[in-house]
């Protein structure tokens, strides 16, 4: 019987043990998590960015994510989309912390065990990386590391302890279950158990102070060791011996609220899987060309700058682009032409593609007969008069008219080998996109903007259309379905760059719908036929609709 009367009571302060609050495990949770993300960060700066634990992950999910999740992306954040899945990662870090700190009140393997599991996937998405060094892996292991040391100590200051009762004035003991060898001494009055505050608050600023610390010190380090800005900052470009002259007067119409002949730096279009720019020094970058060539040829910045170095105006246009899309720009961009460096390399009967790789490991697979048809297909290390911006290619990037951006725009070009579409397949085709698209003839409504209200009277309609490599020859503009008016265009400035039109509308109250349509230079008029742009470029008029009052 008192047997019996001992295990009853065993099992009655069993289910009363006390637990920590859940409050306290949400605590635990996102401290440990901003440990681990802060040391891996600190810990990334000598080695490589890509490397920091929340980018190697975030790079991750933009290689394996459906090219649909990736259209959708781009169509609706448009250049933002980078900063959106770099913040919503972390609100799902936040998010999955809280949840297994309070789990782990109840379990402590549970959060032990998702501070592995997340350490493991973010060593292994930063050792998988294209052209990712042996080192790589070592941020994120060392910030699990960190996190698991700093759940440790909070975890155990969340538990709580014995509170010494006013009769009763000793210091906190944790709470032990009596074992079964032990008989239960019956006691007047059960002990008064809780979190000791004091020691939980104190843990948990000293686990906050690190986090911090480490982030600061990330923070101020991080510019004097990344190595493109530091490295752009002391190129010069050099005098062009042939400089090109300004574009003709007339080739930008100066229309109110219409995009500008040449595209600003920090306006022109970014489009590219990297989420940390690469930074690639001027001194330190080389090119190699190889392949099913007769002789491979490596080149230094150094001996790119000494020319022969070109100007040429290009439009560039992404294959992503919808109808009326801002996926466009022109610039004067200066750089070596790419047809003689193959001619010293001397490419094989058959090599039918370039394949060009980037520092951080992407590949685009361009046409050769687009380099060598005489085209000014360049390796451009300027942009609008200065060094390329980092976000468009610096030290070096192809551009190569005619061609949308997938095909030929490499931006930290390191690599070209020639071989053949049938041997290799290269990043967007893997994603569905067609092995080689040229760019479509287009046209877009820049002013009056979709949605806008304008005064009755005059209206300048206007826009941009191109054709790169081909040109444009003529614009139409429609009224309600109405006849076709045929727009003013600006003077042409090459066929590999856009043109400017203007058209002045008599716009009378109502709401009225705008469509323009281009033709270029070889007859071929747009096709009002939409189709998105997957898997070789959009089609379709630009329409508008406004309200004349």
């Amino acid at each position: 019987m008192a047997r019996q009367q001992t295990s009853e009571r065993v099992a009655d302060n069993a289910s009363a043990a006390p637990r920590a609050s859940l409050a306290a495990g949400a605590v635990v949770g996102l401290l440990t998590a901003a440990v681990g993300l802060a040391v891996g960060q600190l810990v990334a700066l000598p080695i490589a960015d890509p490397a920091a634990p929340v980018v190697a992950v975030g790079q991750a999910v933009v290689v394996l994510s459906p090219e649909a999740v990736k259209s959708f992306a781009i169509r609706t954040f448009g250049s933002h989309d980078k900063p959106v899945l770099i913040t919503g990662m972390v609100i799902v870090i936040i998010a999955l912390a809280i949840v297994l700190g309070m789990l782990s009140m109840r379990r402590r393997w549970i959060g032990v065990a998702g501070v592995v599991a997340l350490g493991v996937v973010g060593a292994l998405a930063a050792g998988t990386r294209p052209g990712a060094g042996a080192l790589w892996p070592v941020p994120a292991l060392a910030g699990m590391l960190a996190a698991l040391f700093a759940f440790r100590r909070l975890w155990s200051a969340a538990q709580p302890v014995r509170l010494p009762t006013d009769d009763e004035p000793v210091a906190a003991e944790p709470f032990r279950l009596p074992s079964d060898e032990e008989p239960v001494a019956p006691r007047p009055e059960a002990p008064a158990y809780g979190m000791d505050r004091r020691a939980f608050l104190r843990t948990s600023a000293l686990a906050g102070a690190a986090a911090i610390g480490a982030q600061v010190v990330t923070t101020v380090a991080t510019p004097h060791l990344r190595a493109g800005d530091i490295s752009r900052e002391t190129v010069h470009l050099p005098a062009v011996a042939s400089p090109l002259p300004p574009p003709p007067a007339g080739a930008d119409l100066h229309v109110h609220d219409l995009d500008p002949f040449f595209t600003p730096n920090d306006f022109f279009y970014r489009v590219d899987t990297a989420l940390l720019t690469p930074q690639v020094a001027a001194d330190t970058w080389r090119l190699r060309i190889h392949g099913d060539v007769d002789r491979e040829v490596e080149l230094s910045f150094r001996e790119l700058m000494a020319g022969p170095l070109e100007e040429h105006d290009v439009t560039l246009t992404c294959v992503s682009n919808p109808v009326g899309g801002q996926y466009v720009g022109n610039a004067r961009w200066l750089g070596a032409m790419l047809k003689p460096l193959l001619d010293r390399a001397g490419v094989h009967a058959g090599a039918d593609q370039i394949v060009s790789r980037s520092s951080d490991g992407m590949t685009i697979g361009t046409p050769t007969a687009a380099i060598m048809d005489g085209r000014d297909a360049m390796l451009a290390v300027g942009m609008n008069g200065v060094p390329l911006p980092i976000a468009h290619g610096f030290p070096v990037r192809m551009v190569v008219p005619g061609l949308y951006g997938y095909t030929s725009a490499t931006k930290w070009v390191v690599d070209m080998e020639l071989t053949t579409f049938a041997a290799f397949d290269a990043y967007w085709v893997g994603q569905g996109w067609a092995q080689q698209a040229t760019i479509k003839t287009e046209s877009r409504i820049d002013t009056p903007e979709s949605g806008s209200s304008v005064a009755s009277g005059t209206v300048p309609v206007a826009g941009v259309a191109w054709a790169q490599h081909r040109g444009i020859a003529a614009v139409e503009v429609r009224i309600d379905a109405g006849p076709w008016n045929e727009a003013r265009l600006s003077v042409v400035d090459t066929i590999d760059t856009w043109r400017q039109w203007v058209w002045d509308w008599d716009a009378t109250p109502g709401q009225h719908t705008i469509e323009v349509r281009a033709t270029d230079d070889t007859g071929y008029t747009q096709t009002s036929q939409r189709v998105p742009p997957a898997p070789n470029g959009a089609t379709g008029w630009h329409q508008v609709f406004v309200t004349v009052t």
